[in-house]
């Protein structure tokens, strides 16, 4: 019935009080944290995304070339739970069949899939491609629904050279349009923390608390916010996060550095996120070596 369906700004209206949220400014407040299961500490899973091999799936280690699901089969030997498969390595066009194959390797692996990251601009001063974005963000959704991801990532876009507020809105628009569609099948979209108008936590949290849906959360990459202090950043956006990805590095101060996982998987634990934990690899070591070394970690530091 209508008048069971509340929207989001409405509850955080009735919800917030005078000390609740993180302030944005003077009177502002972010939105509530995702509201999850009374069940103790945050509950994690391992997965891997499909984007740290990159160079393999792409052709361009040609000594060691790799299939998505040569991929997740490789992620079943690791001993993930679930693999993220990024949509820029599937098909073109992502026909039915493909999708459904992929789907299949990863059920009859024993893996779920985490995820499905796609690449968006939704703050291009063009109306035309601002709609085209939203076109290929509706083709994903129905692409996951096929897969049976839960989640697509998202990015915003934009830069700090244009006009910040017009490219909130113009972001936000986009972002409602295309989670009218995400809802009605189930599909979560997620907003990384990926450079653009949400390169800093109060720039993410600002636009985050500006869409009006049940289905909308942050995708929380521990290696995006370059700054004096990303641990302190991460914790401050965990709560709103329902997807992880935890890369093996930070950049703090301007210096890049090795991230300590264990430090992220407790504040992860500590803000209540149950969920998936995706091994999202950038680092100088081969892909080969390093990724099964830190999925071997990450196990180890989330049954800790």
């Amino acid at each position: 019935m209508k008048s069971e369906k509340i929207g989001r700004r409405t509850l955080l209206k009735g919800a917030l009080g005078a000390g609740a949220g993180l302030v944005m400014g003077s009177s502002a407040h972010a939105i509530a944290p995702i509201k999850r299961p009374d069940s103790g500490p945050g509950r994690l899973r391992l997965s891997c995304a499909a984007y740290s091999f990159r160079y393999q799936l792409q052709g361009q280690d040609s000594a060691h070339p790799m299939t998505m699901l040569e991929f997740i089969s490789n992620c079943a030997k690791w001993g993930c739970d679930a693999v993220e498969l990024t949509s820029y390595y599937f098909d073109d066009p992502p026909t039915d069949a493909y999708v459904l194959s992929l789907k299949k390797a990863a059920f009859l692996h024993g893996l779920d899939v985490s995820g499905m990251p796609i690449g968006t601009n939704y703050c291009s001063a063009d109306p035309a491609e601002r709609a085209a974005q939203i076109a290929h963000t509706k083709k994903w959704i129905d692409r996951a629904a096929l897969l049976g991801a839960p989640c697509i990532r998202v990015f915003a876009g934009g830069d700090a050279k244009g006009n910040i507020e017009e490219q909130r809105k113009w972001c936000v628009d986009a972002l409602n349009e295309c989670l009218e569609a995400a809802g009605k099948v189930g599909i979560y979209l997620a907003m990384e923390n990926h450079g653009g108008i949400v390169a800093g936590p109060d720039e993410l949290l600002t636009l985050v608390k500006m869409v009006d849906s049940e289905w909308f959360g942050v995708n929380l990459d521990t290696g995006n916010f370059h700054t004096d202090d990303p641990y302190r950043d991460v914790a401050r956006v965990a709560p709103y996060a329902v997807v992880a990805q935890v890369k093996t590095e930070v950049v703090q101060g301007g210096k890049r550095q090795d991230a300590d996982l264990g430090r992220m998987m407790k504040i992860l634990r500590d803000s209540g996120y149950h969920g998936y934990v995706a091994l999202e690899y950038e680092a100088a070591a081969p892909a080969l070596e390093a990724v099964p070394k830190h999925l071997a970690d990450l196990r180890r530091l989330i049954q800790d």
